[in-house]
C-alpha cells in the first residue's frame, strides 16, 4: 500500500470536511446576539455609524446587534477588549483610522498589534472634519483664524477627543501648515469637547462632519473649513482648508469593521457582503449623506492594505508633531 497516497487522501478529505463545516457555521451565523464594540464615547461619528449598521444588520439577521461603548486611552481600551475576545464573529469592532491607524505610533506599549491581532471585515464610510469655532471667537474664515493666532500666539484654544486623536493631530497639522501656535485642550471623547466649544469654554475644535452637521446648520457653532480636498455636499458653502491657502491639506478618514484575528473566512465574507449590500441601498446612502459622509466599500483584503498604508502615513504626522503617549 502506498502510505504517501493514503495520507494525501486523508489530508484532502479532512480539508474538505473542514471547509464544509466552516461553510455550515457561516450559514448559521449569527445564531445569537452580536456585540459591536465602539472604542469611543457616545455621540461621535463612530457611534453614529455603528448604531445604524447594527440596527440594519439586526433587522436582516433576525438577531440582536448590541452596541457597547468602551472609551478610554484614545480607543485603546475598547480595541484591546475586542483583540482579546473569541474569534467567533460575535464580538466585532467598529472603529476609524484615528484609532486603528494612529495609535500604533502614539503608544509605545500598546497591548495589541493593529494589523496582526485583527481581521478586517469591511469599510463603512469616509467623512472629513470641520474646523469649528465658538461664536464668541471673532473670526469667520481660516485666514482670520490664522491671523488672530499669529497676532496672539497660544491665545486660541482648540479641543480634541483626546491626546493623539484625529481631532488633535488635525490641529497639529494646521499649526505646522500655517506656522501658528494654538493651545490644545484634550477631552475624554468628542462629545464633551464639542459641548465646551458650544459653551465657549474653548474657542475651536476639529470635529467630524456627522457629529456637528446639525449644529453647523442651526448656527450653534461656526464651521470655518472642512479637512477634505473637496467640499461636502451637506455644507457646500463651507470652504476646504486646501482652498483657504493650504493646498496639501487633505484628511478624509475611514470607518470600518474588524473582528479578532482567527475568525473563519466564510463568516468574514458573509459580513462583508451584508455590509456592502447595506451600503448600496438608497436608505443608507441618504443616511450617510445627511451625516456628511459617503459609503466606502472595500473587500477585506483591500481594507488590510489601506490600514497598513495609513499606519505608515500617520506615523510621519505623529513624528513631525512630536506627540507621544504612555
Amino acid at each position: 500500500m502506498n502510505r504517501t497516497g493514503v495520507s494525501g487522501r486523508m489530508i484532502l478529505a479532512l480539508a474538505c470536511l473542514l471547509a464544509v463545516a466552516t461553510s455550515a457555521a457561516a450559514d448559521k451565523y449569527p445564531s445569537r446576539t452580536v456585540r459591536i464594540v465602539v472604542p469611543q464615547a457616545p455621540g461621535g461619528a463612530t457611534d453614529v455609524f455603528a448604531r445604524k449598521i447594527g440596527q440594519v444588520l439586526s433587522e436582516r439577521w433576525g438577531q440582536p446587534v448590541v452596541v457597547e461603548n468602551r472609551a478610554g486611552a484614545g480607543g485603546v481600551v475598547g480595541t484591546d477588549a475586542v483583540a482579546k475576545s473569541p474569534a467567533d464573529g460575535y464580538t466585532l469592532l467598529v472603529t476609524y483610522a484615528g484609532s486603528q491607524a494612529i495609535n500604533p505610533s502614539l503608544y509605545p506599549n500598546i497591548p495589541f498589534d493593529s494589523v496582526k491581532d485583527f481581521q478586517p471585515i469591511g469599510t463603512i464610510a469616509v467623512t472629513p472634519f470641520f474646523l469649528i469655532t465658538a461664536h464668541k471667537l471673532p473670526v469667520k474664515t481660516v485666514a482670520e483664524y490664522v491671523a488672530m493666532a499669529r497676532a496672539k500666539p497660544e491665545s486660541i484654544t482648540y479641543a480634541s477627543a483626546g491626546n493623539g486623536s484625529v481631532n488633535h493631530l488635525l490641529g497639529e497639522m494646521l499649526k505646522m501648515e500655517a506656522k501658528i501656535k494654538i493651545l490644545h485642550v484634550p477631552y475624554r471623547g468628542a462629545a464633551p469637547a464639542i459641548t465646551d466649544v458650544i459653551g465657549g469654554q474653548v474657542d475651536s475644535a476639529f470635529a467630524s462632519v456627522p457629529s456637528v452637521i446639525q449644529m453647523v446648520r442651526s448656527g450653534t457653532v461656526r464651521a470655518l473649513a472642512v479637512s477634505s480636498a473637496q467640499r461636502v455636499a451637506v455644507a457646500p458653502d463651507v470652504p476646504t482648508i486646501a482652498e483657504s491657502g493650504y493646498p496639501d491639506f487633505d484628511v478624509n478618514p475611514w470607518w470600518g469593521i474588524f473582528a479578532p484575528a482567527g475568525i473563519d473566512t466564510a463568516t468574514v465574507r458573509k459580513i462583508n457582503a451584508e455590509v456592502g449590500e447595506i451600503l448600496r441601498t438608497q436608505d443608507m446612502k441618504d443616511f450617510l449623506a445627511a451625516q456628511g459622509a459617503e459609503p466606502f466599500i472595500r473587500s477585506p483584503e483591500e481594507f488590510r492594505k489601506l490600514l497598513q498604508a495609513d499606519i505608515a502615513r500617520w506615523a510621519k504626522v505623529v513624528k513631525a508633531a512630536g506627540v507621544t503617549l504612555n
